[in-house]
């Protein structure tokens, strides 16, 4: 037997059992929970939660968009951070930040301090996202990680589609309250701290940190300009304005900086090496649409439910349960059968055909759609997202060694954040837009239309009041109902278009035999040697 032969046979550390590692995700997924939980659940409270605090709309957007800033610029820090250091350490750390801002958040007194609490959160979450991903890429196989990241797929998606549901019976039970929506993060994260403690013990070889300071202001910079962009254009300036040319020059200018500065790092944030790589460039552009898929449902159709369809808050959350099937289902499902053959790829392009699907159905939707035909797009919608989103992941970890595990699946994770924050965004201006056309047609086409439509000008025709629907004049709350339920498809017709941009990306990718070892042997090198 040859030299290089012992190598390719020589044993490898110790694998985890299957207890062990159920151990290990009890704790991480309870953590992953919270923390996308906690993105979603105010998105049906945050009326209420406004209202109290006596806040302004720019404010309310803010609420959501500090959080998911926070969020898309902080992953690829704690995902390179991961690689340099003790990745036991830094996630219970994400966790206490974490119970700290959401226990601020449930004290605010005023909106900009629920705000900063809400960055605070943000930040946490960036951490456990991209944590929870690199823990288990060196903790498990690819070969065997499919059934693990399936679970976890499968945590992120009725999390996020769960949200609304637990957020709008918080706030219909009026001994609760709006701050526990949240307090009750809480103390499922202090579980999961404890069991983490308990559970986790990963091999760590200690590195010299060298953490590229000058990167992660660039890239974050470059990724926070967008998301300023999309929050004011449209209100604050035009679309196409010179604000507009700014903030768009900026971005580009700033993403070449940080592309220049990221070449010649010694200890990149975001390996151009890997990035470059055909799967992981792919995975990245597909992620951008189950992004927008992702952070963009719980949004617009608990929005569409509550003031379409007039359905209470509890109400609009459990219309959404097929959606939360499918992710479930897709997820659990794709990821055991890929832990079982081996193969990964088919899953990948059955989710980005479904996902189509679905946003397609669902953008056929108007105030009159039976539910039936609803639930159909969003159990597509749900299903493809769930085998999807962690098998982007999964792809992506292959095809590098542990080393880079949390640097590239961070990698993925903040660009399908970027994706999702800025698409929403986007699609939350193109409805806004549309619902005000329509508004205006309706009240032209109606008696004394004109003088109704300079009232309802002045009034605001984006203000909080017409989205409550309940108190407004019974003939303008019809009105209003069916703008909104008529516009609503519109914006998963641009989504179904991003999603067959994701469908293509999949096609393209090449699909690499999952390896049996945490560690990558490069073949090449050894018969090199």
């Amino acid at each position: 037997m040859t030299v290089t032969e012992n190598r390719l046979q020589a044993p490898a550390a110790p694998a985890l059992t299957h207890r062990e590692i159920l151990e290990i995700l009890i704790g991480l997924l309870a953590a992953l929970f919270t923390a996308m939980l906690s993105s979603t659940i105010v998105s049906n409270a945050l009326p209420t939660i406004i209202a109290d605090l006596e806040g302004s709309q720019t404010q309310y957007t803010w609420v959501l968009t500090g959080s998911l800033l926070a969020t898309t610029v902080s992953t690829p820090i704690w995902g390179k951070l991961s690689d340099l250091m003790n990745k036991k350490l830094l996630v219970q750390l994400a966790i206490i930040l974490f119970v700290i801002g959401s226990a601020l958040a449930g004290m605010a007194h005023n909106v900009p301090f629920l705000i900063g609490a809400r960055v605070l959160q943000g930040l946490a979450m960036g951490g456990l996202m991209a944590l929870a991903q690199a823990i288990i890429g060196a903790a498990i196989p690819p070969r065997d990680r499919g059934r693990y990241s399936g679970y976890m797929g499968a945590v992120m998606a009725v999390a996020t589609v769960s949200g609304p549901l637990i957020g709008g019976v918080i706030v219909d039970t009026s001994w609760l309250g709006w701050r526990w929506c949240f307090y009750v993060c809480v103390p499922l994260a202090m579980i999961s701290l404890v069991m983490l403690q308990k559970y986790l013990h990963l091999p760590f070889t200690k590195r010299q940190v060298k953490m590229d300071y000058l990167g992660a202001i660039l890239i974050s910079a470059a990724a926070s300009l967008p998301l300023i962009w999309v929050t004011f254009a449209g209100q604050n300036f035009a679309w196409v304005s010179w604000q507009s040319a700014l903030f768009v020059g900026g971005t580009l200018l700033l993403g070449i900086l940080a592309v220049v500065v990221e070449t010649r790092a010694a200890e990149p944030l975001v390996p151009l090496k890997v990035v470059k790589e055909r799967t992981t460039a792919l995975a990245i552009v597909a992620s951008l649409a189950v992004g927008v898929a992702m952070f963009g449902s719980a949004l617009f159709l608990g929005q569409y439910f509550q003031i379409a369809r007039g359905y209470s808050p509890t109400e609009a959350g459990l219309l959404t349960i097929p959606m939360m099937l499918g992710s479930f289902l897709g997820s659990v499902g794709a990821g055991q059968l890929i832990s079982r053959f081996g193969k990964w790829k088919r899953y990948i392009v059955a989710g980005g055909i479904l996902l189509v699907i679905g946003l397609v159905v669902l953008g056929t939707i108007d105030h009159t759609t039976p539910y039936w035909y609803v639930g159909l797009g969003m159990l597509a919608m749900g299903l493809g997202m769930g085998m999807m989103m962690q098998n982007l992941v999964l792809a992506v970890q292959n095809t590098v060694d542990v080393s880079q595990i949390g640097a590239s699946s961070a990698s993925v994770a903040f660009f399908r954040s970027l994706g999702g924050a800025v698409g929403v965004s986007v699609l939350g201006a193109i409805l806004a837009t549309r619902v005000k056309d329509l508004l205006i047609q309706g009240l032209l086409a109606g008696p004394g239309g004109a003088a109704a439509v300079r009232k309802l000008q002045e009034g605001g025709t984006g203000s909080t009041s017409l989205l409550d629907v309940n108190h407004l004049p019974p003939q303008l709350a019809e009105l209003v109902r069916q703008s909104y339920g008529d516009a609503t498809g519109r914006i998963f017709l641009i989504a179904a278009a991003c999603g067959l941009v994701s469908l293509i990306a999949v096609l393209f990718i090449k699909e690499v035999p999952l390896r049996r070892t945490v560690a990558k042997l490069d073949v090449e090198e050894l018969v090199g040697d």
